[in-house]
């Protein structure tokens, strides 16, 4: 099944979830990113139950705090 994943299109297998792909595609301190998938914010303890579908898009974000000068 095709999916685009931070703007490359991937072929996954059917039934996977946010968290095996996260798991997948290798992220980057798993604990702290977000995920959207068709632009609509998945909730971190959704990860598991979070079934992909095909043409789905999925980013993964992740928010820095700053300061000022």
């Amino acid at each position: 099944m095709k999916v685009t994943v931070s703007g490359n299109t991937k072929d996954i297998a059917e039934n996977t979830t946010v968290a095996q792909l996260v798991i997948d595609e290798k992220v980057d301190n798993p604990d702290y990113v977000t995920v959207t998938i068709n632009d609509e914010f998945v909730e971190h303890h959704d990860f598991e139950k979070t079934v992909l579908k095909e043409n789905d898009v999925v980013e993964f974000l992740y928010f820095m705090g700053g300061g000022s000068f």
